[in-house]
């Protein structure tokens, strides 16, 4: 697709990308090119890096909150 215009989240570049998501046109600053996505969209999908699953026997070591919302260490 051809890209031309300023770019829709920060209205001062130019635009060089489209949105894979939403159809925005965005400059560099504001796509993220692993994803294909403005950086509107990768904060709403919550940054698209995905977290590795936890190893088999391995425990949340979280320490446990007191009264007052602070850990207890």
């Amino acid at each position: 697709m051809s890209v031309s215009g300023l770019c829709q989240i920060c209205e001062a570049a130019e635009a060089t990308h489209d949105c894979d998501r939403c159809g925005a046109l965005v400059c560099t600053e504001h796509w993220n090119r692993e994803s294909g996505l403005c950086v509107e969209c990768m904060a709403e999908v919550g940054g698209g890096r995905e977290q590795k699953p936890k190893e088999p026997g391995a425990e949340d070591i979280t320490p446990p909150d007191t009264d007052d919302g602070t850990h207890q260490l």
